[in-house]
């Protein structure tokens, strides 16, 4: 047999859960290609912009990595935006929750303001404050975004500039992904919600926000 039989968890048995997590550490294991797959998604419209959110991606990257950044800070820099296709609305929260479970809480809390960081650039050119993100001067992970934002995301729209393929990238997000997930419970299977709030990603993300 290869899957559970229960129809309720109060139902469920050792044995039941054996097979769902067997299931499921392939699944996780393959996290990475998914992925990948979601960012291609991002080409062939632009939006707008000068570029597509593919090449975007790939050229923010490209400049995090020719700035001899660390390995994690540039795979954060290839999939800022990956949230774009569901959430044009709320896209940094998509791709902080996405890399949350295998990225220091700095990374985490740089991807999910990294748009009002962004707005330093442009906010004033729809009647608001550029320098909202000013509030969070004191915060640790505030220099780390300033500088995402300002030296790599926000000139990642040169269509002439040399960015590496995709290709590239690839094995520097399959080790990021590869990381055991931090919190998470001690068998992968379990459902969603049983992992100890105070060991998860997102309570080490809690403990340096503003």
């Amino acid at each position: 047999m290869n899957q559970a039989r229960f129809t309720r968890f109060d139902e469920s048995t050792a044995d039941d859960w054996a097979i769902i997590d067997a299931h499921f550490q392939i699944y996780q294991n393959d996290a990475s290609r998914r992925v990948l797959e979601h960012l291609l998604r991002l080409k062939g419209d632009n939006h707008g912009y000068p570029i597509d959110r593919y090449a975007h991606c790939l050229q923010t990257a490209s400049r995090a990595l020719d700035a001899g950044i660390d390995e994690e800070t540039v795979v954060c820099a290839l999939l800022h935006d990956i949230g774009d296709d569901l959430a044009p609305a709320n896209h940094a929260e998509i791709a902080a929750a996405i890399l949350e479970p295998y990225i220091d809480p700095l990374n985490v809390w740089m991807i999910r303001h990294h748009e009002l960081f962004q707005g330093y650039h442009y906010r004033a050119f729809y009647g608001l404050d550029p320098h909202a993100r000013e509030a969070y001067r004191d915060h640790p992970a505030y220099a780390r975004t300033a500088r995402f934002c300002d030296e790599w995301d926000q000139r990642a729209f040169d269509p002439d500039y040399p960015s590496r393929p995709l290709e590239y990238f690839v094995p520097m997000v399959e080790r990021i992904f590869s990381r055991e997930p931090f919190g998470g419970a001690p068998s992968g299977g379990a459902p969603p919600g049983d992992a100890p709030a105070e060991t998860s990603g997102v309570a080490s993300d809690t403990k340096v926000r503003s």
